[in-house]
């Protein structure tokens, strides 16, 4: 194998960031990775994480693709996975990482007693829609919309 799957480590929060500006350049939404990476990095690796993550990493250590997930909880089924994201750089992709770092998912989704990973995806997105179709087991959901509301928090 040419590169290694391992659990994201704080040192990896810079790569990362980069690779999530990557993602929203393809979604055709650069304005809206407002986060710092000082947030982003105490939200997964400072005393109370919010999120994990799975990375791909080449030979010469350099991260080319992650997953990152956080707990969900669902009234009616319980503690469930939500993938938040899932990317592998464009130079990366069709060689098989993407579906390693989904099948490492599983498994800690299996390890953690969580009953299912669940996630959204854009419905223009025919890459990722393929990838996510050759899924066993994979439902798609067209029937829930969704919704946010900002909040203020400099008042």
């Amino acid at each position: 194998m040419e590169y290694t799957i391992r659990p994201a480590r704080g040192t990896d929060c810079p790569r990362l960031l980069e690779l999530i500006r990557e993602l929203a350049e393809y979604e055709r939404a650069p304005q809206e990775v407002t986060v710092t990476l000082e947030h982003f990095q105490q939200s997964g690796f400072g005393p109370q994480p919010v999120w994990w993550a799975i990375v791909a990493e080449d030979v010469n250590g350099l991260v080319i693709g992650f997953a990152l997930y956080y707990i969900r909880y669902s009234t009616w089924k319980g503690q469930r996975m939500y993938l938040e994201d899932i990317l592998v750089t464009e130079s990366w992709r069709g060689k098989g990482v993407g579906q390693v770092l989904l099948d490492a998912l599983r498994d800690e989704a299996k390890r953690k007693k969580l009953n299912a990973i669940v996630w959204q995806v854009l419905d223009w997105n025919e890459p990722a829609l393929r990838f996510y179709r050759r899924q066993a087991g994979v439902a798609f959901d067209a029937e829930w919309i969704n919704v946010s509301v900002p909040i203020d928090l400099t008042s």
